[in-house]
């Protein structure tokens, strides 16, 4: 299935159903209109070189449509960055996939101070010089028989590749993903058939474009089942996105769980209620988390997993099929095989090992790096570098990357297990995140590091009846805001390295 296809056939099905409520500016949009404007972005694309294109425009109306107009003129979209480093994060997509031209918003390079660089193309400027002539012919190209408009569109093959995104860089310089038609559509019909989504669903979209995430199950799982999808360009607006779910009633929503623990704060009870499908992924799932929006919205928070090079569900708890604390069960059209990391053997159940995928939403590979791609993927598996088991019931755990995993006194340690178990005893709204620190002389130690002092002595006594010795944090270091990636993520390698300087600023005054 490709998917600027899709989103044509479900235009044409459902003219007059909304398709966008932009919330950033206030318009909406039924799927007749974004149809017209997806065709008037498709005819001005097609000016450009074949190839890649990218894309620097925020969640809305205009994102998502750029988006698909990139697709239906044939070209590639390269999905930027620019909640970070947005300028050198275009001249790196540039230079990497080798192409020229980027579709950007004037109003985000002004919020977010990024300077218009050579080659980009400011979308308010092409819808700006829009002639009238230009939108009759996209409207009475739009009224055409389905079959017909089709072929006045770019076709191609499903293998054909959709998208380029890029790894968020947590360990190295971030790495080009090529997904295909293929992998997404197979994703969003594995894993909509699993949780049983359908075109009457509202979609509450909050989450950037340029992250699989929000690309797959904010954009195009909702153009593909050709539901209402409510924009907003802002994650980090609390406030803002509980009030819009309070008064635009969406059923479905995903985000990240410091995106959520935002959302339980500054929101009012009942404000989440309409949801029937709540999942967190990109990140483990305190119970905390679960309990607070079950006690404050009467909603379930479902936690799932998944990858950029997967599509990125691999797996998800559902209604049905929910076990608190696991990552839920592999979604249909996925295989998931647990390998010992020494032996390359299968895992016993219970046995943590390396997580591997396979299946159609497994990427194409790395665009323009054959080695990462051959390091990645053997005979169709994908290595997600990820530690995880399998319970008795296939329920899947993750127990996180397997670079945070640490061998201390001979025994591998799992950073993740004693963060887990450190959240549990810390006081309500601290937040932690722990580190190896490596030592020349004594040897790898676990430090821990804290958004507020708290009392560390009755922390590890409790710590104590859970982990082994080895395994506590050796120190606790207070950070009060513990550095994020743009996911929601906590920036792992920052807080080592802010660590490591705290540490080393230490020994100098000592």
């Amino acid at each position: 299935m490709l998917l600027h296809q899709q989103f044509v056939r479900m235009a044409k099905k459902y003219a007059k159903k909304l398709a966008i409520i932009d919330k950033t500016t206030g318009k909406s949009v039924n799927y007749s209109t974004a149809l017209i404007g997806a065709l008037i972005l498709c005819s001005r694309f097609k000016k450009y070189d074949k190839g890649f294109i990218g894309i620097m425009i925020p969640t809305s109306a205009g994102g998502a449509l750029a988006t698909a107009g990139v697709l239906m003129s044939g070209r590639i979209p390269v999905m930027i960055n620019y909640s970070t480093g947005a300028e050198v994060n275009a001249k790196y997509a540039l230079k990497k996939c080798k192409f020229k031209t980027i579709i950007a918003s004037k109003a985000l390079l002004e919020k977010i101070g990024c300077p218009v660089i050579d080659g980009m193309v400011l979308i308010e400027d092409i819808m700006g010089s829009v002639t009238t002539g230009e939108k009759l012919k996209a409207a009475l190209k739009s009224k055409l028989p389905l079959s017909i408009l089709l072929k006045n569109i770019h076709k191609g093959d499903e293998n054909d590749t959709a998208v380029i995104l890029f790894t968020s860089g947590s360990e190295k310089d971030p790495k080009a993903v090529q997904l295909t038609h293929r992998n997404i559509a197979s994703n969003i019909e594995s894993f909509g058939d699993y949780v049983k989504i359908s075109s009457s669903d509202i979609l509450l979209a909050n989450l950037v474009f340029f992250h699989v995430f929000g690309l797959t199950v904010n954009l195009w799982v909702a153009l593909y089942y050709g539901m209402t999808m409510v924009t907003y360009a802002n994650p980090l607006d609390f406030q803002t996105i509980s009030k819009i779910a309070r008064e635009e009633k969406p059923t479905i929503m995903v985000g990240t769980p410091s995106f959520f623990w935002g959302y339980l704060l500054k929101s009012d009870p009942g404000d989440f209620k309409t949801l029937r499908l709540m999942v967190a992924g990109a990140d483990k799932c305190p119970d905390a988390l679960r309990e607070g929006y079950m006690k404050k919205h009467g909603v379930t928070l479902l936690e799932g997993y998944g990858a950029t090079e997967t599509s990125p569900v691999i797996s998800v708890n559902s209604h049905e099929f929910n076990r608190p604390g696991s990552t839920g069960r592999v979604i249909p059209g996925v295989q998931v095989r647990i390998e010992n990391f020494e032996t390359g053997e299968e895992c016993a159940t219970g046995e943590v090992g390396k997580i591997m995928v396979k299946g159609d939403s497994v990427m194409k590979g790395y665009y323009d790096d054959q080695e990462l791609t051959s390091e990645a993927l053997n005979d169709g598996w994908y290595n997600t570098g990820d530690m995880g088991f399998f319970d008795e019931d296939r329920y899947l755990w993750h127990a996180g990357r397997f670079k945070r995993f640490t061998k201390i006194g001979g025994e591998m340690v799992s950073l993740v297990k004693v963060e887990n178990i450190l959240e549990k005893h810390l006081p309500e709204g601290v937040s932690c995140c722990v580190v190896e620190i490596m030592d020349e002389k004594k040897g790898s130690f676990i430090v821990a590091t804290v958004s507020r002092d708290v009392n560390k002595t009755e922390i590890l006594r409790k710590m104590m009846e859970e982990l082994p010795v080895i395994a506590l944090p050796r120190q606790f270091i207070v950070i009060s805001e513990l550095p994020m990636m743009s996911t929601g993520k906590i920036d792992f390698r920052t807080v080592t390295r802010m660590v490591q300087e705290i540490m080393n600023s230490g020994q100098q005054n000592n």
